[in-house]
């Protein structure tokens, strides 16, 4: 099975990040908030949230309410709106 564009964007950042000379990511940041980083880079490259329940899993693991009718725009920009309320 082919990879999503959304994982091989992921996966590309993940690798660019790993290079020497790039700059180091937050090791004490919580897998929440790295995982709902991870999602708004993505879509903001250019990436699609295929699966709007992991979109919705990341916003529930922030401790939003998210309902399973609910748009996957509205998510994430909750999503969004949370994160830059954290400072990120």
């Amino acid at each position: 099975m082919k990879p999503s564009p959304l994982r091989r964007l992921l996966a590309q950042r993940a690798a660019s990040a790993a290079t020497p000379g790039a700059a180091a990511a937050a090791p004490d940041l919580p897998p929440e908030l790295a995982q709902a980083r991870a999602l708004i880079a993505a879509i903001d490259a250019g990436g699609i949230p295929l699966y709007p329940g992991k979109v919705n899993q990341i916003a529930r693991a922030l401790g939003l309410e998210v309902s399973r009718e609910a748009p996957v725009e509205a998510t994430v920009a909750r999503i969004r709106a949370l994160l830059q309320a954290e400072g990120g």
